[in-house]
């Protein structure tokens, strides 16, 4: 067998398909040659792989270990190897930025809606699925809980406002530029998977990585090979060494046989 690796996924739009919100078959089956390879299976995402809307995902899955809300939180099974919490002194400054402005910043918590200006992200799940269905929570209560990373939906100017504004922050676009990651500078995908590395003590040019958001911009530079989905935002591809297929073409599969990962 090759040397034992790392491969690590993100999931929306790289294994997650929205058009159908399900994961690629291809790629599933892609995961399971790996890991009957003995090789090491990582999610890494924006996401909190603790709210179900998420879990669902892990499940079938099945990782070894998720790098989860872009790094400020790492698990290798149920065991937390890693956790980060966001400033609360940032957060109450970006409560009073976002103040009149069209643009959103909150989190889901535990399944709990948590948004300043909450009619903004109201509108743009009507949009995009035709139907309101949030229970909003006073974002003030986000002041008293633990986050580690938030989400702000809104225009590309005023994200990039926001990081000019807060230089602590990064905000990372998502691939279909409706919104971005809310991070710390000190937390990412590729420092979690560097955690990681260290844990299952597997050389870091002994990882492969897809991604297709900006938030998978430090992991693919970072990673042995990193991979950038052929639907990824533009600005990524040239931080990644190979460019796939969309998601729809099975980029993740085709990647995997392309470079003898796995036989077809």
């Amino acid at each position: 067998m090759q040397n034992k690796k790392i491969f690590s996924f993100d999931i929306d739009m790289t294994l997650l398909n929205h058009e159908d919100y399900k994961i690629t078959p291809s790629a599933l089956l892609a995961i399971e040659s790996l890991r009957e390879q003995g090789h090491i299976i990582v999610l890494a995402t924006g996401r909190n792989p603790e709210n179900s809307d998420s879990r669902q995902f892990v499940d079938i899955v099945k990782p070894d270990a998720v790098i989860g809300l872009n790094g400020t939180l790492v698990k290798v099974g149920e065991e937390k190897i890693f956790e980060h919490f966001f400033d609360k002194n940032v957060l109450r400054g970006l409560a009073k930025y976002v103040e009149g402005k069209e643009c959103s910043i909150g989190l889901t918590l535990e399944d709990k809606d948590y948004f300043f200006n909450p009619h903004i992200i109201d509108a743009y799940d009507f949009k995009r699925w035709g139907q309101h269905f949030r229970k909003f929570y006073p974002a003030e209560e986000l002041f008293d809980l633990p986050i580690r990373t938030l989400t702000y939906i809104g225009p590309v100017e005023c994200a990039k406002d926001i990081e000019k504004k807060f230089p602590t922050l990064k905000l990372p676009l998502f691939a279909g530029m409706f919104g971005a990651d809310v991070v710390e500078k000190v937390a990412s995908k590729a420092e979690g998977l560097k955690r990681l590395c260290n844990y299952f003590s597997v050389d870091l040019t002994d990882t492969v990585s897809f991604g297709d958001s900006m938030n998978d911009k430090e992991i693919l530079e970072e990673s042995g090979l990193g991979i950038a989905m052929g639907n990824s935002i533009e600005e990524l591809k040239q931080y990644a060494d190979y460019v796939t297929e969309n998601i729809a073409d099975d980029g993740v599969f085709n990647a995997l046989v392309k470079f003898g990962f796995i036989n077809t």
